[in-house]
């Protein structure tokens, strides 16, 4: 299985900075996730400091293989009370998975989470424990396995206390109002991806708020395990070219999408494939070369501008451009597992010493692509030099 992760948030209106805070990362070869959503206590730079410090400190004993539980409660009874509201300076909930759908999850003071299978809501048994230091402190452990299909949903209590006040939701939006949405969603869109539903969620909550002014910080991150969408993008071709033939044919037989990155790897694997380049009509504006069309290639593009512009716009979360980069951003977006075959031959038409190393090394290229896809996108991506 491959877990679809994202999440989504919006700030406490008027203010500059998250007071919830969410960090994932993929360790052990790309098998094993783990994430964790915190909510700081408050909202603006003090919570973000504290959900940020919270989150991090749980996320770091997990990497290091202290048990979930064990991290938890540390964490739990070394949070200090603020002295004037005398509760705890954060919440927070923390996920550690397998692909093999092996789920640990612990909660302390964020609203229970949703496991959906379908549409209908799954509910886990747990084992509570309490703080021996704060009495009013619960730790929730779930253990379970995740099936394919499955969704895990999270989210700060800006979701469920939305609206809160209001003559349609006095007392917030709830738990329930929370689940009726995303039930609501699945139905509409069964196969709705981790980054479209945590994004509806949050826009939900924040449409039931007073003048769509969010109250406090809303945050929804969801776990999406499905069978992965794969990926290959070829680009620069072999050193060897006695290999020409070997990885054309490699990347022909490869079972998922697929996309072209420069006029020499095209015009190789056209060559070697007895396919034709398609010259596409100009339809997009901007000032990269247009896109073409090969039989069973779903992308084919220019290479070192195309993939440099694509990498600025990933770094800049420029997610709507319609030109080639914008279409091989979307190509990536919608994939699970990329795999890049990049070509260790020199093109000289761009290789000029004053022209910035993005432009000149095609190699370091990729190399922020993958990190970009990895750390802000939660791709998996691998590297395979040819």
């Amino acid at each position: 299985m491959f877990i679809d992760i994202d999440c989504a948030q919006i700030k406490k209106f008027g203010q500059n900075a998250y007071g919830d805070y969410f960090v994932s990362k993929r360790t052990d070869n790309q098998e094993r996730l783990i994430a964790v959503l915190s909510d700081g206590l408050g909202s603006g730079i003090k919570a973000n400091i504290l959900s940020c410090m919270t989150a991090n400190m749980m996320m770091r004993f997990i990497e290091e293989d202290i048990p979930i539980q064990k991290a938890a409660q540390t964490i739990m009874d070394s949070l200090p009370v603020c002295q004037v509201r005398q509760i705890s300076y954060a919440t927070f909930s923390a996920i550690d998975c397998q692909n093999d759908g092996s789920v640990w999850v612990v909660e302390e003071g964020n609203p229970s989470f949703l496991w959906m299978r379908g549409h209908e809501a799954l509910e886990p048994e747990y084992q509570e424990y309490t703080s021996p230091k704060f009495s009013d402190r619960h730790l929730k452990i779930y253990q379970f396995k995740a099936e394919v299909g499955d969704r895990l949903i999270f989210c700060s209590d800006g979701v469920t206390q939305a609206g809160i006040g209001t003559a349609n939701y006095p007392l917030g939006f709830k738990r329930e109002g929370f689940l009726e949405y995303v039930k609501e969603c699945l139905n509409k869109q069964p196969n709705i991806s981790s980054t479209e539903l945590s994004s509806k969620v949050i826009q939900k909550a924040l449409s039931v708020e007073p003048g769509k002014h969010a109250g406090d910080d809303i945050s929804c991150a969801v776990l999406y395990f499905r069978n992965p969408r794969k990926a290959i993008v070829f680009t620069g071709p072999p050193y060897n070219k006695i290999k020409d033939r070997e990885y054309c044919l490699a990347f022909n037989f490869f079972n998922g999408k697929k996309a072209i990155c420069g006029g020499t790897t095209a015009n190789m694997i056209s060559r070697e494939l007895k396919k034709e380049i398609v010259n596409l009509p100009q339809t997009q504006s901007g000032d990269l070369p247009p896109v073409a069309a090969m039989e069973g290639v779903e992308l084919v593009t220019e290479g070192i501008l195309t993939l440099t512009r694509a990498t600025e716009y990933l770094e800049r979360e420029e997610l709507n451009h319609q030109d080639a980069a914008g279409q091989l951003v979307d190509f990536f977006l919608s994939t699970d597992i990329i795999e890049f075959m990049v070509g260790a031959m020199l093109n000289q038409a761009h290789y000029d010493p004053s022209l910035p190393i993005e432009i000149e090394v095609r190699r370091t290229i990729i190399k922020k692509m993958k990190k970009l896809l990895e750390e802000k996108y939660f791709k998996q991506v691998t590297i395979h030099y040819i």
